[in-house]
């Protein structure tokens, strides 16, 4: 018998199947097979059975699985990027999530039912009215029995059925029914993303409190075609799904305003040229996002660098430091300011009009005057000052010393002192070692400066650590 088709199950019967395959992390066609097997070869006693008494008053809710194994159902839709679907399949059986696939119309134009099906180890779907699955509203199940619904990819079409509340196939009746979190992994040409229509559907499946990751920038399956619409690759969607799959996180900053600045200024020399340092701004950027994680109200003023906004931070770009303590002092007031960026100490004093050239006297004179010391700035003020002043102190000789110097010269609270000699590889690097030094209550002199050494961490790592002592120290002053 290739498959089963079972009509007219009372009620409890039906949510005794719902419950018991969703426990075994089965499909309910699958958990029927068992049980009769399980009856021809004779067993009085159903494995993991739950008597029917139990369940005829069951909330119509899905049971949550008695393994730690998450579920995911995962919506392809229909794209180039479908391919990627299947690396994505992959990358979650790698993180122990349990996965059915729901394949639309389109999307089987690209992929095969086959294929997820053999990477999933689980049936795949495709039909709303299909009778096997439907007998008893397979696509509430769909919804219902899993712990994530992602689309990927997530095409205009499904976006812009989902922001008006359309189900006309399986895909968009689950969308439809779901009471799970979904996270989107929007794919489709540039202009098509970018068109008014499609912009105001994102809009609206954000309110309506739909996760989403992407789409990236870079080239498109078109012919000289490129720009943002790219589906962000499995791996990256895949951790998001992680995340969204955690428990609820301790939001220690709940409430706080947060007020950071990161990676480099560059100071113009002329049209051309600039003064700049190698700062990638990765250190400020992993702050930031942990910060946000802690449940803070983040704005992240950030210099030229090569990184994504850490999702859910306002981030500010500017170019010179008078472009950044601008927009720093705009930012306030904030209950935390944390001063991570490598602001250029110097400017031209006359930036050239047009590009300076070479002449026969050499190269001409640059006269330098000095930028506004951002840091001592808010240090210093009498109103609007955060409670917690922050500064970096990037050094290549006597850390400590010069830390500890800069400390009471600036007047800020704490001091994240590391070495950036070229040796260590902490410019444009991932990791970094640094020392937190304190002041000892209002006392602002070197003598009175703690110092806490730590050891060599990731960037992310020393924002994370960074982020719980801020946290510690805000709950203990309140």
């Amino acid at each position: 018998m290739a498959s089963l088709t079972i009509r007219k199950l009372d009620e409890a019967v039906k949510v005794y199947l719902r419950l018991r395959s969703a426990g075994n992390g089965r499909s309910v066609e699958e958990e029927v097979r068992v049980i009769l097997g399980e009856l021809v070869q004779g067993r009085s006693e159903l494995s993991g059975a739950t008597p029917l008494s139990a369940v005829a008053h069951a909330e119509a809710a899905p049971s949550v699985s008695a393994s730690s194994e998450r579920s995911v159902t995962l919506i392809i839709g229909g794209g180039i990027a479908a391919f990627k679907s299947l690396e994505l399949i992959r990358r979650l059986k790698e993180r122990h999530i349990h996965i059915r696939c729901v394949l639309t119309k389109a999307a089987q134009q690209f992929v095969t039912p086959l294929s997820a099906s053999a990477l999933s180890h689980e049936r795949v779907y495709t039909d709303l009215f299909n009778p096997e699955s439907e007998f008893d509203a397979g696509h509430i199940r769909l919804a219902r029995e899993c712990d994530l619904i992602i689309v990927a990819p997530a095409t205009a079409d499904l976006m812009a059925k989902m922001a008006h509340g359309h189900a006309d196939d399986l895909a968009t009746a689950i969308l439809l029914a779901a009471n799970r979190p979904i996270l989107l992994a929007p794919a489709m040409n540039p202009l098509m993303w970018n068109n008014a229509a499609t912009r105001r559907n994102v809009l609206q499946l954000r309110r309506d409190g739909i996760h989403m990751i992407g789409p990236n920038a870079g080239e498109m399956a078109e012919s000289n075609e490129a720009g943002i619409g790219r589906m962000s690759e499995a791996v990256e969607i895949a951790a998001a799904a992680v995340d969204i799959l955690r428990p609820p996180r301790p939001r220690p900053l709940a409430g706080k305003r947060v007020l950071i600045t990161a990676g480099p200024t560059h100071e113009a020399i002329d049209p051309v040229r600039y003064i700049a340092n190698r700062s990638s701004g990765k250190q400020g950027f992993a702050i930031a996002a942990a910060a946000q994680a802690a449940g803070a109200d983040v704005t992240l003023v950030s210099g030229p660098v090569d990184l994504r906004d850490p999702p859910g931070v306002t981030v500010i770009r500017v170019e010179s430091a008078r472009d950044m303590l601008h927009r720093v002092e705009a930012a306030l007031p904030a209950d935390i300011a944390i001063f991570a960026a490598a602001v250029a100490d110097w400017r031209v004093a006359n930036e050239g009009e047009q590009k300076l050239k070479k002449t026969s006297a050499g190269m001409p004179q640059l006269a330098l005057v000095e930028n506004p010391d951002i840091l001592a700035t808010i240090s210093k003020l009498k109103e609007n000052r955060p409670p917690l002043v922050i500064g970096f102190a990037a050094e290549t000789e006597h850390l400590i010393d010069n830390a500890k110097a800069k400390i009471a010269r600036k007047g800020c609270d704490w001091i994240v002192a590391n070495d950036v000699s070229p040796a260590t590889g902490v410019m444009g690097g991932d990791r970094n070692t640094v020392h937190l030094l304190t002041r000892d209550g209002e006392k602002i002199n070197v003598d009175s400066t703690k110092v806490e050494s730590w050891p060599v961490m990731t960037k992310e790592q020393v924002a994370a650590e960074l982020v719980a002592k801020i946290a510690q120290t805000m709950e203990k002053n309140s």
